[in-house]
């Protein structure tokens, strides 16, 4: 039974904030533009707005050029963001946090030499820059540089142990090598220092993958805990519990899946393997043929139509 596996944020860093000096009379439109937690639109709006007031200069002026760059390529709005971190860098030469954002821009844009050439830079300015490590370490892996890739992620590491997404792009790493008990360790280590639900449903799928299903079904039951209308969580329980049989359990919890992603074929798919099983033949031509229309040709969904008799 095929089902969805793309869970994973594949080595999704994100860039770093770009430190500034900060100043009491900055305002709130300053605050907002370099704050952790602003969302990209918020970031973007407000590091406009200082940039517009021309209140700013030198390194603080850089620093908003930097971060609205920086919200601009979470927008995925690349060239914006490369022309914003190009003024950044104008502005001030040495500011290591600009070549680590525009990396970033280049990595999206699968340019991953330029982008590796960038980090470097930012390193060479700022040798404990954590994320420019693990950023590095993303495009090392892309190019298919695995030893390279795991370097940076053990100095990101080293540079910020706290450092969580370093563990999950390391544990990434690891179980793509098959290397079971490191996987886990960086997962759980990331558990411990951000437990949000891709960080348990990346340690779900490594304990599926290694056949441990029952730990897998308890993280992926973390995840649903955490994030109760992401579909991620529901469909991987949902598979599991399909896996050791619980037919019932599988097609409840595909029910919430469909419910939250109602655009995912392969939920479509193993509910309607759950209904054949529990005898709902008539649900499960329907869902079989509804993962069909989504996806033609999908070998497994004409497979049990036939089984069925319905094509």
């Amino acid at each position: 039974m095929r089902v969805q596996l793309g869970l994973m944020a594949l080595l999704a860093v994100l860039a770093l904030v770009a430190p500034v000096p900060a100043a009491a009379e900055g305002g709130p439109a300053w605050e907002a533009c370099v704050r952790l937690t602003s969302t990209p639109d918020e970031r973007v709006q407000a590091c406009s707005t200082v940039i517009d007031s021309k209140s700013e200069v030198g390194r603080r002026l850089a620093g908003a050029y930097c971060n609205r760059g920086h919200g601009l390529t979470e927008k995925r709005e690349l060239d914006a963001a490369l022309s914003d971190l190009d003024e950044a860098l104008r502005l001030d030469p040495n500011y290591a946090c600009a070549y680590n954002n525009r990396g970033r821009v280049y990595s999206f844009k699968r340019d991953y030499d330029r982008a590796i050439a960038e980090y470097d830079q930012a390193i060479k300015l700022d040798p404990s820059m954590a994320v420019a490590y693990s950023n590095r370490g993303e495009s090392r892996y892309n190019k298919g540089d695995i030893d390279g890739a795991l370097a940076d992620f053990d100095a990101a590491i080293t540079h910020d142990p706290s450092y969580a997404m370093a563990y999950a792009n390391r544990g990434y790493v690891y179980a793509r090598k098959h290397d079971t008990a490191h996987a886990l360790a960086d997962y759980t280590m990331r558990i411990k220092l951000a437990p949000d639900l891709l960080a348990y449903i990346d340690r779900g799928n490594v304990y599926r993958d290694s056949e441990q299903l029952d730990r897998a079904a308890a993280d992926y039951g973390e995840a649903i805990r955490l994030a109760p209308t992401d579909a991620r969580g529901w469909r991987n329980r949902g598979m599991i519990r399909l896996y050791l049989g619980d037919n019932k359990g599988g097609l409840a919890d595909y029910d919430k899946a469909l419910q939250y992603d109602p655009a995912d074929v392969f939920s479509w798919n193993n509910r309607g393997q759950a209904r054949m099983r529990l005898g709902d033949t008539k649900g499960a031509i329907a869902d079989f043929r509804k993962a069909l229309e989504l996806k033609p040709g999908l070998q497994t969904a004409q497979d049990s139509l036939r089984k069925l008799g319905a094509l």
